[in-house]
């Protein structure tokens, strides 16, 4: 083993773990959420990213458009379009985010976001860090929310995964000590696992949820998994009338699955990887990943996508206005909720329902044999009430 690369492996170590406590003295200085009752005007930077995310995008801002037409001519509501986040121009700027696009994020209050690709190993790309990481980062994006419904199946769920913290806080910055030795970090601070703990809560709460489940592996991973339940317990001393069930993640992903047990399910928290693996496979039961979308809320910023990738195959394929919008309709839904246009938000969601779980009478497939995704968005639009 050689000495110096043990020393710079250490040295590696101590500057994030400070990089890190300099994070946590910046969350104790934040202040409230944005009340945006309270703007003259709501920016919304619509971003389509790359892949298919220009093409699902631009029929949930059509959407989205014909909903607030009022507001929009009222100059209540303005949309900006951000066009810098395509996988050649971040690795032209060598940066997970371009300076440029971070700027123009940064003048909006909501970002509507297509997929965007993420390089791994074996494509032709160098290695910058996932967009949606970099965003949720910059911006302090802490929690991700992601519903799922199925209402013939009695399902009706909503994740609250950690979004800055776990195994995803410094994915990109692991240590080599040696050929034969890696390392990477999993963190968890007091500040992040509490303020995601309150918002679930908050919401379970607010929407008449009487239980909420806490998902962990803390029985292994026992100082960060064990300090992010040991806060989920605290804060839920605050909401007597909501229960609270305790979960390893490897036998929630085996429960979600249980017809028997998966009704009784209502309200998940839980860190960043187990929150990322487990929606996933919740989404397959509403169909599939293209079903489902997500809101990344932060007290300043918060930012709306589907939870799928950019399936550049689609494109090289000829495939790509086939591709599905109702991840990204499922996240206008959520957009539109949050900025308080709630009236609107319920009528994209019951269009969404009659399209996707009752009439079915446009089929996405993905392929010329289904619709494409502008004619499911005008059957959605043609079932707005």
């Amino acid at each position: 083993m050689n000495e110096t690369n043990l020393q710079a492996a250490c040295k590696q170590f101590e500057t994030l773990m400070r990089e890190q406590l300099q994070r946590v003295e910046q969350m104790k200085a934040q202040g409230d959420f944005t009340d945006y009752a309270a703007l003259n005007k709501i920016i919304i930077g619509v971003c389509g990213g790359d892949g298919i995310g220009p093409v699902i995008t631009a029929q949930s801002r059509r959407v989205l458009e014909y909903l607030l037409a009022g507001p929009v001519a009222a100059g209540k509501v303005e949309f900006r379009d951000i066009n810098g986040l395509t996988i050649e121009n971040r690795v032209k700027a060598n940066k997970a985010i371009p300076d440029d696009v971070m700027e123009e994020l940064k003048q909006c209050h909501v970002i509507l976001k297509g997929p965007t690709t993420t390089p791994c190993a074996g494509d032709p790309w160098p290695n910058v860090e996932s967009a949606n990481v970099a965003m949720r980062k910059a911006l302090d994006l802490f929690a991700n929310v992601r519903p799922v419904k199925v209402p013939d199946q009695g399902i009706d769920w909503t994740f609250f995964r950690e979004n800055t913290e776990g195994g995803y806080a410094v994915g990109s910055k692991g240590v080599n000590v040696s050929d034969d030795l890696a390392f990477d970090f999993t963190v968890t601070t007091t500040q992040g696992s509490e303020r995601i703990a309150r918002i679930a809560f908050d919401y379970a709460r607010k929407n008449g949820k009487d239980r909420v489940e806490v998902v962990t592996k803390a029985n292994i991973i026992k100082t960060t998994d064990g300090k992010f339940l040991k806060i989920c317990r605290d804060v839920a001393k605050d909401y007597p009338e909501i229960s609270v069930n305790e979960w390893y993640i490897d036998i929630m992903t085996a429960k979600l699955i249980d017809p028997k047990r998966r009704t009784d399910f209502k309200v998940f928290i839980l860190p960043n990887l187990y929150g990322d693996i487990i929606t996933d496979e919740a989404a397959e039961f509403q169909g599939g990943v293209g079903t489902a979308g997500s809101a990344n809320l932060g007290k300043k910023y918060a930012m709306f996508e589907a939870i799928h990738g950019s399936a550049p195959r689609m494109v090289t394929e000829g495939r790509a206005q086939y591709a599905d919008p109702c991840s990204m309709l499922r996240a206008s839904v959520l957009l539109l909720s949050h900025i308080g246009y709630q009236t609107e938000a319920n009528r994209l969601e019951q269009a969404l329902d009659v399209c996707m779980f009752q009439e079915k009478a446009f089929k996405i497939t993905g392929r010329d044999t289904g619709a494409t995704c502008q004619e499911f968005a005008d059957y959605v639009m043609s079932k707005l009430q």
